[in-house]
């Protein structure tokens, strides 16, 4: 069956045919669909959970990358590319900041509530996280997209030349559902790897999985060691309050580093002594480097970070608190898909991937974070890949997708099909070997390889386990992904024998000039890594001999 715009699929409904489908409910795929609606596309946007709640950016207050025209963006990008660890493309840079600044005015025109500065003139590069999703949320329902909230996508389907829909299931009764569609946006967000974190929830690195079915790879992904402070028990990831924290050990002494000072700023340079600090012992924390004014300021500024605070009855910038270092994996790393054009395609015909799903090296290089850069990257490569998929779609229009085949393989059709899996012990299992801050803040060949021997012995079992049913098949696809997004971040991190950015190596301490470059991932059973230089070296040389 079509649907109409904006019409909700029946739940025995078994197909919905459209032009672009776009796979998440971030703003990434809030852009990917406005694009392609604006191209003149029919879009379906199925989102896992509620589409303008779900994901990352939603309980965030969020600045962007905002550069106005002129000499101060080329300004802007060079200063940028230098905290990149020279891995970012300035090109990529330039236009993101381009792309990003025009949509920021889109938002204006369209009525966004931004705030005024002193002098009234409207602040736009600060997006205030519930009010942006919701205000994406409408804008696109009113372009008329297709929205399927808590409709989660369990695989893609093709043939041995595109990518021609998906299929998922309803989650509140179980059952299926397929997209045809002419072309399809991975915008699915990153991988948190179950850590307990904001929005984090249902960000298991489904896109990646999807990808690398279908034949994609992925770059990056040993740029996963992004942690950030928190109070210990909550999920609350946002640390800039720490900018003004002193750190106390247990005892009550203050932590200082190797010239005795005092540690501080657990967003900047105090962070690497925290976190050598918290491998012996629990580690407190007090924003006591903070004027009344800037208390002030914050507790404005950011009204969600406090709340745990207020909850246990705690003064912040009074009282010592614990603290913990909460791993972010590529929500706020860098690893994702692999990009081949500008349009944000992934080599795969038909597929196109935007936002945390896709590799953000070209724009952030080795280092990342939340909001500024990747918040602007979320906008503009939404747009390109919303813009790629319609056009492809296009070109696809009267072609028959009558024989495409469903390309879901671990967590939805096992290999012996008779052993049964503990889905909740899995996951513990493939969070222990990732998120522990000596095995991903700190690494070695050692416990690489030690990681590396567990999750290929749990992704075997989950290869060979009894199929799934009903609603269960989401958390059986969720743990095959978070497994498979760690095997390949275990395998990348192998590979790089340096440190450098997010990715440190205890056993190679040192940035190697001579691996200035990227390492690309794939495979799911057998998993390879290699460089990228070297990879392209390889297929000139191929193409170079068949001449």
């Amino acid at each position: 069956m079509a649907l109409r715009r904006n019409e909700q699929p029946a739940e025995n409904g078994r197909l919905i045919e459209t032009d672009v489908l776009v796979i998440g409910g971030g703003p990434s795929a809030a852009w990917a669909a406005l694009s392609a609606a604006e191209a003149g596309a029919r879009v379906v946007l199925a989102d896992k959970g509620y589409h303008g709640t779900s994901g990352a950016t939603a309980p965030s207050n969020t600045g962007t990358w905002c550069v106005p025209p002129g000499e101060g963006r080329a300004a802007s990008v060079e200063q940028r590319f230098k905290r990149t660890a020279g891995l970012a493309d300035r090109r990529w840079m330039l236009r993101s900041a381009d792309r990003a600044y025009e949509n920021l005015q889109k938002l204006v025109e369209w009525g966004y509530p931004f705030p005024s500065e002193e002098d009234g003139s409207l602040y736009v590069a600060n997006l205030r996280g519930p009010d942006y999703m919701r205000f994406m949320r409408r804008r696109v329902h009113k372009a008329g997209v297709t929205i399927l909230d808590h409709h989660p996508i369990l695989e893609l389907l093709g043939d041995d030349n595109h990518i021609g829909g998906a299929a998922g299931l309803v989650r509140r009764t179980g059952a299926s559902f397929r997209v045809s569609a002419g072309a399809v946006v991975l915008a699915t967000g990153g991988c948190a790897f179950f850590e307990r974190i904001l929005g984090g929830t249902g960000l298991t690195g489904d896109g990646y999985l999807f990808a690398v079915e279908a034949g994609a790879s992925l770059s990056g992904m040993e740029f996963t060691g992004k942690y950030t402070l928190a109070p210990h028990g909550s999920s609350l990831n946002k640390g800039l309050p720490f900018r003004w924290a002193t750190f106390y050990r247990e005892n009550g002494e203050v932590l200082r580093d190797g010239r005795g000072e005092p540690v501080t700023n657990g967003i900047g340079g105090g962070e690497r002594q925290v976190a050598d600090a918290m491998l012996s012992g629990p580690v407190y924390a007090r924003l006591d480097l903070a004027e009344p004014a800037m208390r002030d300021w914050l507790r404005r500024g950011q009204p969600n970070c406090f709340q745990p605070y207020d909850r246990m009855g705690i003064d912040p910038f009074e009282d010592l608190f614990r603290v913990e270092l909460k791993y972010e994996g590529t929500v706020r790393g860098t690893g994702g898909i692999r990009l081949v054009t500008s349009d944000c395609a992934t080599g795969i015909a038909g597929l196109y991937a935007a936002g945390d799903a896709a590799s953000r090296e070209n724009v952030t290089g080795g280092v990342s974070g939340g909001g500024a850069v990747n918040a602007s990257w979320a906008i503009a490569s939404g747009w390109w890949a919303g813009h790629g998929a319609a056009q492809h779609a296009r070109r696809r229009r009267g072609r028959d997708n009558a024989r495409l085949q469903a390309l879901g393989t671990t967590g939805l059709r096992g290999r012996g099909e008779r052993q049964y899996i503990d889905l909740a012990a899995a996951a513990r299992t493939v969070h222990d070997e990732i998120a522990p801050l000596d095995k991903s803040y700190w690494r070695t060949a050692g416990s690489l390889e030690a990681s590396r021997r567990v999750l290929e012995d749990l992704w075997s079992k989950l290869s060979r386990a009894k199929p799934a049913t009903g609603i269960e098949r989401l958390r059986s696809r969720e743990v095959a992904s978070v497994t498979a997004s760690a095997r390949w971040t275990v395998a990348a991190a192998l590979l790089r024998t340096e440190s450098r950015g997010v990715h440190r190596r205890r056993d190679f301490p040192g940035e190697n000039e001579s691996q200035t470059g990227r390492i690309i991932v794939s495979g799911l059973d057998r998993v390879t890594a290699v460089r990228e230089d070297l990879a392209l070296e390889d297929l000139a040389l191929g193409t170079a001999q068949e001449g």
